[in-house]
């Protein structure tokens, strides 16, 4: 499955449109998402952010040996958007570490 969370673009054909982290999370939970796009400003910071997102993915890597798909950001944001794309550095260099032990 391909995640596209995003309050207001228009969703890539083929992909499932999510607005909100807590909706992005369940799906990814059920192990199935094999590539997530992550913008970061959704309109309601209080609801949650992509970067929220990005912390999950991070936190199930280190507690679960969750393994993470692919994760792109297509944020506009772009302070918003180095902070994603080091956190999903972050999180592929320890889901790498979790494999090679």
């Amino acid at each position: 499955m391909k995640v596209y969370l995003d309050d207001l673009r228009p969703t890539p054909e083929g992909w499932m449109h999510v607005y909100w982290p807590d909706e992005a999370i369940d799906l990814l939970k059920t192990g199935n998402v094999e590539i997530i796009s992550l913008d970061h400003d959704l309109g309601d910071d209080d609801r949650g952010t992509g970067y929220d997102v990005v912390l999950w993915i991070e936190e199930a890597v280190v507690a679960q040996s969750f393994t993470p798909p692919i994760i792109k950001v297509h944020s506009a944001n772009s302070a918003a958007r180095q902070k994603m794309e080091a956190g999903i550095t972050s999180i592929y260099r320890l889901a790498k570490n979790n494999h090679s032990i």
